[in-house]
């Protein structure tokens, strides 16, 4: 397995991904939210990537997406892990820790001290991976709709 940048011929693959992501959440992508995430990873002026993990084929088999992130009480910058997906048919191969190691190492390099995600209570199997990276918090997430 190999992780590399998400490459403009990646797209619909990307968005079948996306798509296995967001179902397995209970969401979907709302209209124009393909486009707009995809704007982003492109934008040089975006501080948001995506990479993606292939197989010794070169096949795409999951994906992460991540960004910067201002932390006011510690005056630094954490980079926040937002999306993480591997095909149910590969996971517990080494592919969803290659994709976090990936990510902590871009954080490391641009001397960023912290890396953070979410996850649902009920993502156990996630969550026995993320348990091998240290505790889970006690932070509860609220999410107000503005309308």
């Amino acid at each position: 397995m190999k992780v590399r940048p998400l490459e403009k011929p990646d797209r619909a693959i990307w968005q079948e991904l996306l798509d296995a992501y967001a179902t397995f959440y209970k969401t979907s992508v709302p209209e124009g939210g393909y486009d707009r995430v995809w704007t982003w990873i492109f934008d040089p002026d975006e501080d948001f990537w995506c990479d993606v993990i292939v197989d010794d084929r070169g096949k795409v088999i999951g994906f992460t997406q991540y960004s910067l992130m201002h932390r006011s009480l510690s005056g630094q910058m954490v980079c926040y892990l937002s999306d993480l997906y591997v095909m149910p048919d590969v996971r517990g191969k080494g592919a969803g820790r290659a994709l976090i190691d990936h990510v902590i190492a871009f954080a490391k390099a641009r001397n960023i001290p912290t890396v953070r995600w979410l996850t649902q209570e009920f993502n156990y199997a996630g969550r026995r991976l993320y348990d091998t990276y240290g505790p889970k918090t006690d932070f509860i997430l609220y999410s107000v709709a503005v309308k």
